[in-house]
């Protein structure tokens, strides 16, 4: 059974990830940078500037919603997990170091796509009759198309976005915390699985405040950790480091040297690769993280727009990045273990090792295990955190507060059953319903297009009086 569920799954993955997702995100990415005169690039400095002059590991408490800090460090959470580890490990075993290349630009586009998500998702909220505020992409999926359109949209992406998130998801970062822990600290996956359900129940039920709380205070920290460790590997691989750049750039054009094949069918895996990765790692056009930004307390929906940007900036092009030049120039390069031509199941190493046999060339095999699956753990947690926020929200849309309470015992189920399922079968799952989650999220972010322009402009023209002298 559990075969021809996998079979079935990397079936649709297939021609969703490969002929569909590539050219959808890079036509969504590409059509709101030209819109907005590339607002990643404009606004860039904007958006970082309000990022850090409002870091707070305990942010004032709101009567509603979150914080802006909160929201972004909420939407973090849900970007910096697996994919950063796990997933871009996959991503240069299939397609060779050169899918970093294609991940970096999937992440740039996605910069002003998730700008645009995170603008609609403010523009479109709710607020109820106990002054809590509601949003999501359900929200502007119905604004952008009524009737039975919308409807259908709204359902289609409600329903792979509870499955995505809240369940299947859920294992995907249960699985991999559970045989990281298990390879470094020998502790079985089923044991950490009981704790990270007991953990999880304890924020969960403390609604939208807990969490926001936690992740402000986790998203900072683990990130710090993670940084530091790897700037100590790649300080003792400096010499690697021009080397490890060049692969990747070399690679991404011509990736059959390196994965073999023709030149047509090696190109496909490493774009496809990195399309997909990235947008596992990233989620710009998914329509997971406008699910936090929605909650954002801000002046204008702008303002939210290009916080939401240092998000994916954080997520590929710093945490994501120094996690692959790590793996790429202490295993690719030259004294490395990883050749044209290695049997890699023959060495042991597949996606979910990949990172810690890096880290324990300068580690050690015992530490360089642990630091990883330390580092997992966290970033794991936050993104089950936030993710189960994100399910949450579509679940009370659909079938109201009550069917909540269910919810939660199924997903935290789903994260136990994570921790011993096979590992391919919960990848290719939860791939297969982020992949259907962008379909319905793309198509109204296009159908919004002009509320998005509208709101950029009226961003900048504040910014601009705010210079003017008085």
């Amino acid at each position: 059974m559990e075969q021809a569920i996998l079979h079935f799954a990397q079936t649709v993955n297939t021609y969703l990830s490969d002929y569909i997702l590539v050219f959808l995100l890079i036509a969504v990415g590409l059509w709101f940078s030209i819109k907005t005169r590339f607002v990643q690039v404009r606004c860039f400095g904007e958006g970082m500037r309000k990022v850090f002059s409002n870091l707070k590991l305990k942010g004032n408490k709101q009567s509603s919603g979150m914080s802006s800090f909160q929201a972004l460090a909420t939407a973090i959470a849900a970007q910096v997990g697996t994919g950063n580890i796990v997933g871009a490990s996959g991503a240069i075993l299939l397609g060779g170091p050169g899918a970093i290349f294609w991940m970096w630009i999937i992440a740039f586009l996605g910069m002003a796509t998730i700008y645009s998500e995170a603008t609609l998702a403010i523009k479109t909220r709710v607020t109820d009759e106990d002054g809590q505020i509601h949003g999501g992409p359900v929200y502007y999926i119905t604004k952008a198309f009524k009737g039975v359109t919308g409807k259908v949209l709204s359902i289609w992406f409600g329903v792979a976005a509870i499955l995505a998130l809240g369940f299947m998801g859920t294992m995907v970062q249960s699985n991999s915390i559970g045989s990281t822990m298990q390879t470094a600290f020998g502790i079985p996956s089923w044991v950490i699985g009981l704790i990270l359900v007991a953990f999880s129940a304890f924020i969960f039920l403390g609604g939208i405040q807990r969490l926001a709380s936690v992740t402000e205070k986790i998203v900072p920290i683990m990130a710090g950790l993670f940084l530091v460790g790897a700037l100590i590997v790649l300080c003792a691989r400096i010499t690697y480091i021009p080397a490890t750049f060049g692969m990747i750039f070399k690679y991404a054009f011509a990736p059959q040297a390196i994965i073999g094949g023709g030149f047509g069918a090696a190109i496909k895996i490493a774009v496809s690769q990195g399309a997909k990765r990235g947008l596992f790692s990233n989620e710009a056009g998914m329509g997971s993280t406008p699910h936090a930004h929605a909650l954002a307390n801000v002046e204008h929906p702008h303002d939210q727009g290009v916080v939401a940007m240092i998000g994916v900036f954080i997520d590929t092009f710093v945490v994501l990045t120094v996690n692959a030049l790590v793996i790429i120039s202490t295993l690719y390069t030259e004294d490395g273990i990883i050749k044209l031509g290695t049997d890699l199941t023959a060495i042991g190493i597949d996606k979910t090792n990949l990172s810690q046999t890096a880290f324990s060339v300068v580690f050690g095999d015992q530490f360089g295990a642990m630091f990883v699956a330390v580092c997992l753990l966290f970033f794991a947690f936050s993104t089950v955190l936030s993710w189960n926020l994100f399910g949450k929200i579509n679940v009370e849309y659909f079938f109201g507060k009550k069917a909540v309470k269910f919810y939660q015992v199924l997903a935290l189920t789903f994260m136990f059953l994570g921790t011993i399922a096979q590992n391919d079968t919960v990848w290719e799952l939860a791939d297969m319903f982020n992949n259907l989650m962008v379909i319905p999220n793309a198509l109204a972010l296009f159908a919004l297009s002009k509320i998005v322009v509208t709101s950029c402009k009226e961003g900048m023209a504040r910014k601009n009086e705010k210079k003017l002298p008085k």
